[in-house]
């Protein structure tokens, strides 16, 4: 099994390209480096240079492999569809000029969906035919992803969007077909979605081109979803805690991977808030280091 771990800028508090408070992109390489990491994500398109010469001399530097990037808009909105291929289509060209292979489509937090993340129960769903549009527009990114740029494409579940909870992340995968599609599994999510991680995996490791590591504490996200908490706020209030110490079961996460002979990446993603007083390289160092005990 030859299993390399990255980390990506969302651990740095990177959501989105513009936010002022993002850290700067050099430092981020470099604290990724530091904690021992040997690649990274692209994180938000525009975070880091769109200019591939300064990029390259960059992760060079710090003898850092660009593993992908994620295109995190909203693909429920059609009003919004502009906006998701400027960023589909500027991260598939950053990929490709870096020799990046996975590319990762996540619906973004709709006001519909925020106050239920983690309660399925009681999410609002689309009528059959905003789905249908939905999940095409999905696809018509995957096509294009796989087709037109080579790469490996991989739909990722995440709280508040409309790709939230098992069944839906299912219904999707039933839909659009696997040579253009794949999983991109985070377990953190998935876990806050109220699902068990390890029993999704096992059903559907086939399909599984990408690992996000992330663990979730089980008594902030009790507390979270009984109150109706937003997602960032939760982040705030540390549901992303380091590896090891939430719910997830890495050790378990970690056969499951051998006995498949999965190869690749799994990059460690903690989500925090970068306004509060955290280290994101103590925590990067410290989740590389428990996944170093555990055999990764």
């Amino acid at each position: 099994m030859t299993i390399r771990i990255g980390n990506a800028p969302c651990s740095w508090g990177v959501e989105f390209a513009s936010d002022p408070r993002n850290p700067p992109w050099r430092s981020v390489l470099k604290d990724c480096a530091d904690a021992g990491y040997t690649g990274i994500e692209l994180g938000p398109v525009g975070f880091m240079p769109e200019d591939p010469v300064v990029l390259a001399e960059a992760l060079d530097e710090h003898k850092l492999e660009l593993i992908g990037g994620v295109v995190f808009r909203a693909f429920h909105d059609p009003d919004q569809w502009d906006d998701v291929l400027d960023g589909a289509v500027r991260t598939c060209k950053a990929l490709v000029a870096h020799g990046a292979r996975h590319l990762v489509l996540i619906d973004s937090i709709s006001p519909r969906r925020a106050p239920t993340a983690g309660r399925a129960d009681a999410a609002e769903q689309m009528d059959i035919a905003e789905w249908a549009a939905f999940r095409d527009r999905i696809a018509h990114v995957a096509r294009m992803g796989a087709e037109e740029y080579g790469l490996t494409v991989g739909i990722h579940a995440h709280a508040a969007g409309f790709i939230d909870f098992e069944p839906e992340l299912e219904r999707l995968l039933d839909k659009v077909p696997e040579d253009i599609l794949k999983i991109c599994f985070d377990t953190g999510h998935h876990s806050y979605a109220g699902f068990d991680p390890v029993a999704f995996m096992r059903r559907h490791i086939g399909r599984i081109s990408y690992m996000h590591f992330k663990d979730i504490d089980p008594v902030v996200k009790a507390d979270a979803i009984a109150k109706g908490t937003g997602f960032y706020d939760a982040c705030g209030q540390g549901i992303f805690c380091n590896l090891g110490r939430g719910d997830v079961d890495f050790p378990a996460v970690r056969q499951i991977l051998l006995d498949a002979g999965f190869e690749g990446w799994c990059t460690v993603e903690q989500d925090c808030d970068p306004t509060l007083d955290v280290s994101p390289v103590d925590d990067a160092r410290a989740n590389r280091e428990y996944l170093q005990r555990i055999g990764f």
